[in-house]
């Protein structure tokens, strides 16, 4: 990945609207007071923007700050000495994939924007500070690290034991309900900007073998995938496919 660039950083007066993302997040997993989400939106975030490829947190840093996906997508991931790459999560619009670093001093992986990215910066001060006055967004965000978890685990056991076709098929229908938390996966369509390459590095497979999965998805018309767009045309089967339970994501609305 590339390094850190220099990025023109705002800092918002007026609330964009991408800041409802994090409040979705949050929504999908428990219950949100007026208050709370209200809180929410009025945390203060500096926005700045990447290129599909640079870091948004590198491994080794020491962050003061929680970066929250506002718009676009990132991936996290640890590199091997030789430059062999194992992707452990995708993140979408709402993820806050370092809110560890409020616990955990330094960055054991990486953060990277997989297509134009933009991202907010939240002090850690000021998050420590909302949870202080709101201790139900303290129990959003542990509940929120707690599903992360999860994910891990489920990813875990996919590249473990799920064949090819398991492997691909269980992302797409763990993405569409994690997009579909955030309102952005409009009649079961929404974008994933991974190479062939990406989903290699995520599931363990080679490009190959993921694009002969691919091709038998869409064969078979469960999916369609085209310019990064996705749409799931058959939910049932491709659950069936997948061997998808969705209890680890824990959504309740």
């Amino acid at each position: 990945m590339q390094q850190h660039a220099t990025h023109h950083a705002t800092s918002y007066t007026e609330h964009p609207p991408e800041r409802l993302h994090l409040v979705h997040k949050l929504r999908s997993i428990t219950d949100l007071t007026a208050e709370e989400r209200q809180a929410l939106m009025d945390l203060p975030m500096t926005v700045r923007s990447y290129a599909r490829g640079q870091d948004i947190v590198r491994e080794g840093d020491i962050p003061s700050e929680c970066c929250l996906i506002l718009d676009g997508f990132a991936s996290r991931y640890k590199l091997l000495p030789d430059g062999r790459r194992q992707i452990m999560a995708f993140h979408t619009p709402g993820d806050m994939p370092d809110l560890q670093s409020l616990h955990i001093r330094v960055m054991d992986h990486s953060v990277a924007a997989m297509m134009p990215t933009k991202a907010a910066f939240i002090p850690h001060k000021s998050i420590r500070e909302l949870t202080g006055r709101f201790p139900g967004l303290l129990h959003a965000f542990w509940r929120d690290t707690l599903i992360d978890a999860a994910i891990f685990r489920e990813w875990m056991i996919g590249i473990g034991r799920r064949d090819a076709h398991e492997r691909i098929a269980h992302l797409i229908c763990e993405m569409l309900l994690r997009f579909r938390g955030v309102d952005l996966a409009p009649e079961d369509t929404f974008k994933i900007p991974a190479t062939q390459n990406d989903m290699a590095d995520a599931l363990g497979l080679s490009n190959v073998h993921v694009n002969r999965v691919l091709m038998d998805l869409r064969r078979d018309g469960l999916i369609t995938w085209t310019n990064h767009t996705v749409s799931i045309l058959k939910w049932e089967e491709l659950q069936v496919r997948g061997l998808f339970d969705a209890t680890y994501l824990h959504q309740v609305h």
